[in-house]
């Protein structure tokens, strides 16, 4: 996982940024996602996917389409994110790393070992812990729906 870090971090991100402006009842495009994070949207949309295919977005159709969590942010945690960015191999290249014994006698099992750390206390940290951490930064999430007055 360690090596596909900004894979990962990315839909964190993204789910970061649905669960802040959309959560559970409202939808936000991958238009605004893309937007507000600097990206392209074709560049987020196979995450998009594999995050809907993991259960953890919600893909509406429709004119008040987009994204929404697919359960409550106290119960996705960072480990699921990371493990439905990770789900489909990326395009490797041919050699996906250096060799030799040294590589493969300590190096590679202390990377295993960093990654199984990672994952661990990735499963420790939920949406609902992030968005702790953005009002602590001062952060305001929007209001779900404008107030209006017909009189």
């Amino acid at each position: 996982m360690l090596l596909r870090r900004d894979r990962v971090m990315l839909a964190v991100t993204i789910m970061l940024d649905v669960a802040f402006h959309a959560g559970r009842t409202t939808t936000v495009s991958a238009a605004d996602i893309a937007e507000r994070i600097g990206l392209a949207r074709r560049g987020m949309e196979p995450l998009l996917q594999a995050l809907s295919r993991a259960g953890l977005l919600d893909s509406v159709r429709g004119p008040r389409g987009g994204y929404r969590l697919g359960r409550a942010r106290r119960e996705i945690s960072l480990a699921e994110i990371a493990a439905a960015a990770l789900a489909e191999p990326e395009i490797e290249a041919a050699s996906s790393g250096p060799g030799g014994q040294l590589q493969e006698a300590v190096v590679d099992p202390l990377w295993a070992e960093l990654d199984q750390a990672a994952q661990e206390r990735l499963a420790t940290i939920s949406l609902e812990t992030l968005l702790r951490r953005a009002a602590e930064a001062g952060l305001r999430r929007p209001a779900s729906e404008p107030i209006t007055f017909a009189i």
